[in-house]
């Protein structure tokens, strides 16, 4: 029997190919969370680096408590912002495994209201 883990880097993988031929020369935003911060950052799969991040841990958020909707909101909205400070517009939402709802769906409703594209 797989653990939870193991399913979700599954469906990491699985994502990961279908995205693979979406992503031309769009940069990724790629999500993590866990039980106590969530994470987001913009990755240029060309060139292999970070472009873009922010987290609950990033020092805008001022001590936010990460493992709920309004710290994702915020997380959202602060990846939005630092993405428009570098010129950066269209992205391809990758969700790392994790299913679309909840900490993950807020998040990335909150780049979308504030620019981002995907």
């Amino acid at each position: 029997m797989l653990s939870s883990v193991q399913l979700r880097l599954r469906r990491k993988e699985r994502q990961r190919t279908k995205m693979r031929r979406v992503v031309g020369d769009r940069y990724r935003l790629s999500v993590h969370r866990t039980g106590r911060h969530i994470y987001a950052q913009i990755i240029d799969d060309k060139t292999a680096r970070t472009l873009v991040s922010a987290s609950t841990l990033s020092p805008e958020a001022g001590g936010i408590k990460g493992g709920n909707k309004a710290a994702a909101a915020f997380v959202g909205e602060l990846i939005a912002k630092k993405a428009k400070e570098k010129d950066i517009s269209t992205v391809v939402f990758d969700r790392s495994g994790f299913l679309y709802h909840g900490r993950i769906r807020v998040l990335a409703e909150s780049a979308r209201e504030h620019g981002l594209v995907f």
